[in-house]
């Protein structure tokens, strides 16, 4: 039996997993681009079971399903990415830094210690639909190769994708299901992009897709998002 945890650094919600790293969690069983669907908040400092089913993989908190991942494919279109100073002056404008649902999140929070979280302060670009923020990967998210750990890009692509897919609202959101697709290896020793975009909603579904870029312009990895709107 497989098992993984979720450490309770890495909330969202004080009291549950950030999606994009539970996400990521489990889709390091799955080959390849993976979907990722959060049937519900991922505990925290809990030993969950990995099953496999179908043809990907099911979490479980003792009989109740938590997420379910499955090999897929993303084909989808991903916008240009801004330069490294529009991500910069986007940042500035963070709605989270006036207020934010969720303080403590390990991606957007900015109620962390420094250094603590992600700090993916993702702003409006100009007058358009893009977010976007500078990531400067932290040296304990790289491995041995001095590349960012896929777990932490699942989480990276995690919150900016929810305020492309709504803005600057604050009606309370949760992630609803992630799908991820890796073009290139991040780099952690170079400061980079990370920037989404709307892709439409539908009642309480919110869609966002998002990117991780180099300073140059090429695209590293992408996500397809979905956000529930919950009370």
């Amino acid at each position: 039996m497989q098992q993984l945890s979720i450490p309770a650094r890495f909330n969202g919600p004080p009291t549950s997993g950030n999606g994009g790293y539970s996400a990521g969690s489990l889709a390091a069983f799955v080959d390849g681009c993976a979907r990722v669907r959060l049937h519900r908040p991922p505990p925290l400092d809990t030993v969950l079971e990995v099953r496999g089913a179908d043809s990907g993989v099911d979490l479980l908190d003792g009989d109740t399903l938590v997420a379910s991942a499955r090999p897929d494919e993303l084909n989808m279109q991903v916008p240009d990415a801004p330069d490294l100073a529009a991500a910069r002056a986007a940042s500035q404008r963070f709605p989270g830094f006036e207020r934010h649902l969720y303080p403590t999140c390990f991606v957007c929070g900015p109620g962390r210690p420094a250094g603590d979280g992600l700090e993916l302060f993702a702003g409006p670009v100009g007058e358009g639909d893009l977010y976007a923020c500078p990531w400067q990967p932290a040296p304990d998210l790289l491995d041995a190769d001095g590349e960012v750990k896929e777990v932490f890009v699942w989480s990276a692509l995690d919150c900016p994708s929810g305020f492309g897919a709504f803005g600057d609202h604050q009606r309370p959101m949760l992630l609803g299901e992630l799908t991820l697709e890796h073009y290139a290896p991040v780099p952690g020793g170079e400061e980079l992009v990370v920037y989404a975009w709307p892709m439409g909603s539908e009642r309480r579904k919110f869609y966002g897709g998002a990117a991780v870029a180099s300073a140059t312009g090429a695209v590293l990895a992408a996500a397809r998002a979905t956000w529930i709107a919950v009370d």
